[in-house]
């Protein structure tokens, strides 16, 4: 990577932002430019990044002149007004948002299972919802291996897949509620009281009883695998953990394979560790993830209730590997590929 790219981060004061800024430093991203922008919300706060004070600037259509690549992470409603206005003066957009996922138009990309596609880009690629990523980076070589028909998945999200908000939210009632279990605690960003409680729904509710996270989920994950004939249902559920998302995840294959062999494709590939001697109390919380690049896996056994099916617990940090990590990794492939 001998030449250095403009590289904006939309979104900066955010969770996703700051791990986005986190990343570029982490990885030693080829920047030549750095430009961290924000809504009127935050514009005019300061950010640290390489060891140098940013202001960051308000995002608006003139802020992405001379940029070559935009990570988004700011909300829907900002990058569908902004990341066209950004392709019009060059700039390739890599958008964490739900806004493009499913545009037909625009890849949806976890470089290590369809990679290829970036390819195809009009000049905005979508980064997957965070559960989605983590899932199927862990399913592909099985999926390439045996080939899958059915995924059911059950989710265990982290507040801070809402913002941090939510983070603040599950924060005060915890603390309101140690001082008096009978404590009256505000609710907000999380449908209901989250704190020392699970709540069986993330974003609204669609007309067949399943939630938008769900439905995006199951679309997300056809279209990553390019296979609209995987079969996918989706619960998916918010729980008082700061970072971390976990999934108990089921599937059924279309050829017999072993738990043994599951776990030994998962572990040779890329950015998955397999974490998974229950007798000796290895297995992957949400704890053990943060700050880490790769999703963590275990729990993988046959389901003793089905022919080909197999069970497994998949666990990874949302706001690195989910969101942060999985933009930059966008960004890299493009440089490698000669594609920007």
């Amino acid at each position: 990577m001998s030449k250095k790219y403009n590289v904006c981060v939309l979104g900066a004061t955010g969770m996703v932002g700051k791990e986005m800024m986190r990343v570029l430093e982490e990885r030693n991203f080829p920047i030549n430019k750095f430009l961290p922008l924000a809504s009127e919300r935050t514009a005019g706060t300061k950010v640290t990044f390489q060891g140098k004070e940013y202001t960051v600037e308000l995002a608006e259509p003139k802020s992405f002149e001379g940029i070559e690549i935009g990570l988004f992470s700011a909300g829907a409603k900002p990058s569908a007004a902004l990341a066209p206005e950004a392709v019009k003066r060059g700039c390739v957009v890599i958008d964490n948002t739900s806004h493009f996922r499913m545009d037909p138009n625009v890849p949806l990309i976890v470089p290590e299972v369809n990679g290829h596609a970036i390819k195809n880009h009009k000049g905005i690629i979508a980064n997957p919802n965070c559960s989605t990523a983590q899932m199927v980076l862990a399913l592909k070589p099985i999926y390439d291996a045996v080939g899958i028909e059915r995924i059911v998945v059950s989710t265990y999200q982290s507040v801070s897949g809402w913002g941090k908000e939510a983070v603040g939210e599950l924060l005060n009632q915890s603390r309101a509620l140690l001082a008096d279990p009978n404590a009256k605690v505000e609710v907000k960003c999380i449908f209901k009281r989250i704190a020392f409680n699970v709540v069986p729904q993330i974003d609204q509710f669609t007309d067949n009883g399943y939630t938008k996270e769900e439905m995006k989920m199951v679309n997300e994950t056809q279209k990553i695998f390019e296979d609209d004939t995987i079969k996918v249902s989706a619960t998916t559920v918010r729980v008082p953990v700061i970072i971390g998302h976990s999934e108990s995840v089921n599937i059924k294959t279309k050829k017999k394979i072993s738990a043994s062999e599951a776990r030994r494709l998962m572990g040779s590939f890329a950015d998955v560790k397999v974490m998974d001697d229950p007798g000796k109390g290895i297995y992957p919380t949400p704890i053990d993830c943060v700050g880490k690049n790769e999703t963590l896996v275990g729990r993988v056994r046959e389901d003793i209730s089905q022919e080909n099916g197999l069970d497994m617990w998949i666990v990874s940090d949302n706001l690195r590997r989910g969101a942060a990590l999985n933009a930059v990794l966008i960004a890299e492939r493009m440089i490698a590929d000669g594609l920007i």
